[in-house]
């Protein structure tokens, strides 16, 4: 009996020994987990850091390739701005002579036969048919010409301007693809541009995100149909919806896609533009784009016809 207790009493303390082993084992494992866990965190805060990186290093690059453009889009507007406002300029002296002659005939400082000639006076100076026939004009041209300015900075602020995950919101993508219109209505004025926009339900993305989508894919058909402006230069832009996705369809009649620039167009640098012309990043980001709104990219191309490329986002906000 006396053995078979010291027996008992050896085997629970083995046991113990091997319990308290495995659970040091598994506290072990357990650290060496959240250690990896932690990294990769970083590692993935990394990589988005990186990536928002290029995708504002994409829109300054495709910025710089709008600029010229840009400038002479302001530039009109603008100068017929200075222009009324030089014109009105020299008008004041008479605005404020006459505003002060009315003062003091209506606060009885003045006789109304000195009034009268006064402004017989200014009236020969500055006619008066001059002032109500033109100013009116002027000034509304002053207005549009400063909304249109207005409108150009606010599409390029909004292009620009950097976007975080924490950016998305319920949003008409319609908004995006006028915008990126605008933005780009110089380097397409040789272009025939085709719209097609059904009604479309809200859905939850980064408004500026669909900007450089669409931006990008505009330039990419663009720079398909430069080659051949002979033959005409058609872009359509569709919206709409199909299978519970929200369809953005960009076609052009260019030069068209191989095999191989297919396989490779979302390849990181890869690019068929000439040195300078390009930074191969543009649909290596819209790719990233697109599948960061959990939907994805269809692309058919036929050389020397033209290609479509169908970016789909789903109407429901899909489960991280």
């Amino acid at each position: 009996m006396k053995g078979s207790g010291r027996d008992f009493e050896q085997a629970f303390l083995n046991e113990q020994k091997l319990r308290l082993a495995a659970e040091q084992l598994l506290k072990d494992k357990s650290d060496v987990l959240v250690a990896i866990n932690n990294e990769l965190q970083k590692k993935v805060a990394d990589l988005e850091h990186q990536q928002a990186l290029f995708v504002q290093t994409e829109k300054m690059a495709t910025l710089g390739t709008l600029s010229a453009g840009i400038a002479h889009e302001i530039n009109n507007p603008l100068a017929y701005v200075m222009s009324n406002i030089e014109s009105i300029q020299h008008a004041t002296p008479l605005l404020v002579t006459l505003l002060k002659l009315n003062e003091q005939y209506l606060n009885n400082e003045i006789k109304e036969t000195h009034f009268k000639h006064e402004l017989d006076i200014l009236n020969l100076q500055y006619p008066y048919a001059w002032l109500y026939n033109n100013l009116p004009g002027q000034v509304n041209d002053s207005v549009e010409g400063l909304k249109r300015i207005k409108q150009i900075v606010h599409n390029l602020l909004d292009f620009a301007h950097p976007s975080t995950q924490q950016d998305k919101q319920l949003t008409d993508i319609t908004v995006a693809a006028k915008n990126a219109l605008k933005l780009l209505s110089s380097k397409l004025k040789l272009c025939e541009i085709k719209t097609r926009f059904e009604p479309l339900p809200l859905i939850w993305c980064n408004l500026s995100s669909i900007n450089q989508i669409f931006v990008n894919l505009l330039m990419n058909a663009w720079h398909a149909c430069e080659y051949d402006l002979e033959k005409g230069c058609i872009i359509e832009v569709n919206l709409f919806e199909i299978e519970e996705n929200i369809c953005i369809e960009i076609k052009d009649n260019g030069c068209g896609m191989t095999e191989h620039t297919i396989e490779h167009i979302f390849d990181p640098f890869y690019t068929t533009k000439e040195v300078g012309r390009g930074t191969g990043m543009g649909m290596t980001l819209v790719y990233a784009m697109v599948r960061d709104h959990g939907g994805k990219i269809e692309i058919n191309s036929i050389l020397e016809t033209g290609s479509t490329i169908h970016c789909l986002f789903p109407l429901k906000t899909p489960i991280n």
